[in-house]
């Protein structure tokens, strides 16, 4: 069984490469030009992720669709936590890595990844995070993991809430092919990073915060949907 940290290399290494940025490139113009006319994707608040700085964007998750819709938001590559499972591919986990993804294990706290995270974001990295974890369903938004407070406070970067409504409607669980459902995608205004030194109960009041905005965002994107 490949060990995580060979799967990090790899991912790494892939990432680094000028031929992984050419077809991040490419792949970010057809879903741009393709896949959101397809969905009718429309978006408000995007100016909330313009600017060189490192950002946290911390969306919810609905279904497989919402990475991959976010991609074209940014004109910087986006990096993201991806499961572990996903990398044991040759072929899909090298387009995956130049696509940014990175193997976090599923379940756990897996502190290579955090670190390789932490440094991304230190170095000035997009990095897409699903405050959610796996994929949920509803507009409710329920408990979030603790790990975006933490990535937020030990780098000092902001997050991005961002809401979004009609992608599990295009492609739920289960699905191998997205309908034609028109998607909303609300992005919220950045939220500073907590304190480097916060208590565990700083950083779930924060965390408590970031509930409250993702609730408003994913209200605002069904509503005008």
């Amino acid at each position: 069984m490949i060990m995580n940290e060979e799967l990090q290399i790899r991912a790494q290494k892939i990432a680094g490469s000028k031929a992984a940025s050419a077809v991040y490139a490419l792949t970010r113009v057809f879903l741009r030009i393709f896949l959101w006319s397809y969905l009718r994707v429309e978006v408000s608040g995007k100016e909330n992720l313009y600017g060189k700085n490192a950002l946290i964007m911390a969306p919810v998750h609905r279904s497989n669709l919402d990475s991959i819709l976010l991609a074209p938001l940014h004109k910087r590559r986006m990096r993201t936590l991806a499961k572990e499972s996903l990398f044991k591919f040759r072929p899909f986990a090298w387009y995956l890595s130049a696509l940014g993804g990175f193997p976090i294990r599923r379940g756990s706290a897996d502190r290579e990844s955090m670190k390789i995270a932490k440094t991304l974001l230190e170095n000035g990295s997009t990095l897409l995070v699903f405050p959610e974890g796996t994929r949920q369903e509803g507009n409710q938004i329920g408990e979030l993991f603790d790990g975006t407070a933490y990535l937020a406070a030990k780098s000092g970067v902001p997050v991005v809430p961002i809401g979004i409504y009609g992608t599990e409607k295009a492609m739920g669980s289960g699905s191998k092919f997205p309908k034609p459902y028109k998607v909303r995608i609300c992005v919220g205004s950045p939220i500073p990073a907590p304190d480097k030194n916060s208590k565990r109960s700083s950083l779930g009041s924060w965390t408590q915060q970031l509930t409250l905005e993702l609730q408003a965002l994913q209200d605002s994107a069904q509503t005008s949907a």
